[in-house]
């Protein structure tokens, strides 16, 4: 049998590479993704865009790399996607520096050196040599080289404020031409379309993406142009009105997922009108933030849209569900180069649309009951509603409100043993009313404080008096009050007798 060699041209092989998905914005965070890896607390993102080409620099103060390792890491690729990596590794296919750096760039210099040392050394890609030469050639850049492109990084650096004075970089990843804006772009839009790419978007999608990282305390500092990224969490757990469901997990290969979901309250909506809200990105509404949001490894994978499971709809812009994976079960769920996209394994597309069901049906009644944030939280308030607001675990409940002045007034007149059944009453509209809007979940019996008077007991004894059969007085008065007639003790069932 004959075989023939079948090498690619390099040039095309790099310009296929590069068509992973990426935008600027993703491909900054591919890079940011290795500064991580090698333990960086410093990541400085510089852009020059006063004159063409245009030039990113991408600066950390990481574990650095010697000349044989940087050599390795700008293979393609330079890791095996199926190895066993640590928990705070966010890599995995070994082409995520090159494969983010050739979407964006024709020319790309990585210059590092092993923390404590002296000595960088610098590896580049060129597209427009890779055409001449047609083999696969890295080119080593030389000491004057190197020297002349930190002394420029310094100088952009100083042109921006808030410098930072005590930051000692080991690696440099140099993006020479962004060909997206200077090839696709009329000459007078490019530069104010780079920034605000830069200042409007990236910054955002840094912010969301890293924000566990940003959010622990000395651990990563990233800036953009000396300015500090600062995180945006997408399920603010201090805000009293956010509600959980219950979490699921579930082994997976190596590691589990976990799936939770989170319901925003009505009054987001309004909220997220107002700009700094704790609730949406600048940049962002509610609907474009609804969705599933993946996490690996503490990294945000993707955010907003629900990943093909189910359509993003305006009544359902209140639920975003939190999945947590390993980074040793990004195989199975078919994580793609530009980490942009996750595709569920079919054995687990129905738990996730399960859940997804549970988690939208909430949601969309708080959706559907927003007009009631109009009514009274305060029962103190001078000018009391009739129905109060009440938050639980179901949603926002509706109660008689017993400070609005006819009620109080009435209640007033009252001798103990009249109150004590007008809030037994008041208790049945209560639940009425709430399993009307569905949102009523039974208590179990001792967790209701109207039936542990000794009111309800005398008031079943006085229907048993008259007449009334066990079965009215459990579905027409027992469970009018929201109580599980399964936790009904002993002796109020003899009562029934």
């Amino acid at each position: 049998m004959e075989i023939l060699e079948a090498v690619p041209r390099p040039d095309f092989l790099i310009k296929s590479i590069s068509e992973q998905g990426y935008s600027l914005k993703s491909a900054i965070a591919d890079l940011i993704d290795n500064s991580i890896t090698a333990n960086a607390t410093n990541i400085q993102v510089l852009v020059d865009s006063d004159k063409e080409p245009f030039k990113l620099f991408l600066v950390d103060d990481g574990d650095g790399m010697s000349r044989q390792d940087l050599i390795q890491n700008m293979q393609f690729p330079s890791s095996n996607p199926e190895t066993l990596r640590e928990t705070a590794d966010l890599g995995r296919f070994g082409l995520g520096l090159k494969a983010a750096s050739f979407s964006q760039t024709r020319q790309f210099t990585v210059v590092s050196r092993k923390k404590g040392s002296d000595k960088y050394s610098a590896i580049r890609w060129d597209v427009e040599h890779l055409v001449t030469s047609k083999s696969w050639q890295m080119l080593v850049v030389t000491d004057d080289e190197i020297a002349a492109m930190l002394k420029e990084f310094e100088a952009l650096d100083n042109e921006f404020l808030n410098k930072s004075e005590s930051f000692i970089p080991n690696t440099f990843v140099v993006w020479s031409g962004l060909y997206k804006f200077e090839n696709y772009l009329k000459p007078q839009n490019r530069k104010n379309a780079l920034a605000r790419e830069i200042v409007n978007n990236t910054a955002d999608h840094l912010g969301i993406v890293f924000h566990r990282y940003l959010e622990e305390k000395n651990n990563v500092n990233i800036r953009v142009n000396n300015t500090q990224i600062k995180p945006f969490n997408p399920f603010p757990e201090t805000e009293q009105a956010l509600r959980k469901l219950e979490f699921r997990q579930k082994d997976f290969g190596q590691d589990n997922i976990r799936l939770e979901g989170f319901i925003l309250p009505s009054s987001s909506i309004k909220d997220s009108k107002v700009s700094g809200n704790v609730w949406t990105l600048p940049n962002k509404s509610l609907l474009d933030l609804e969705g599933v949001y993946i996490y690996r490894s503490n990294r945000l994978i993707i955010y907003g849209g629900w990943n093909g499971l189910i359509r993003k709809a305006p009544r359902r812009q209140l639920a975003r569900l939190r999945v947590d994976i390993g980074n040793n079960a990004d195989n199975l769920l078919h994580l793609n180069v530009a980490k942009s996209k996750v595709i569920i394994p079919h054995d687990l597309v129905n738990a996730f649309k399960e859940y997804i069901e549970e988690l939208t049906s909430e949601a969309e009644k708080e959706f559907y009951n927003r007009g009631i944030n109009r009514l009274d939280d305060k029962s103190g308030a001078k000018e009391a509603t009739l129905l109060t607001k009440v938050h639980s675990n179901k949603g926002p409940l509706l109660e008689i409100n017993e400070s609005f002045p006819i009620y109080k007034g009435l209640l007033s007149t009252l001798g103990k043993n009249e109150k004590s059944q007008l809030r037994l009453l008041n208790r049945m509209i209560n639940t009425t009313i709430n399993k009307i809007r569905n949102t009523h979940e039974s208590v179990h019996y001792y967790k209701c404080e109207e039936a542990q008077t000794g009111d309800l007991a005398d008031i079943i004894k006085k229907l048993v008096e008259q007449g009334f059969s066990k079965s009215f007085i459990t579905d027409e008065v027992i469970k009018q009050m929201g109580i599980d007639v399964k936790t009904l003790p002993e002796e109020i069932l003899k009562l029934m007798e």
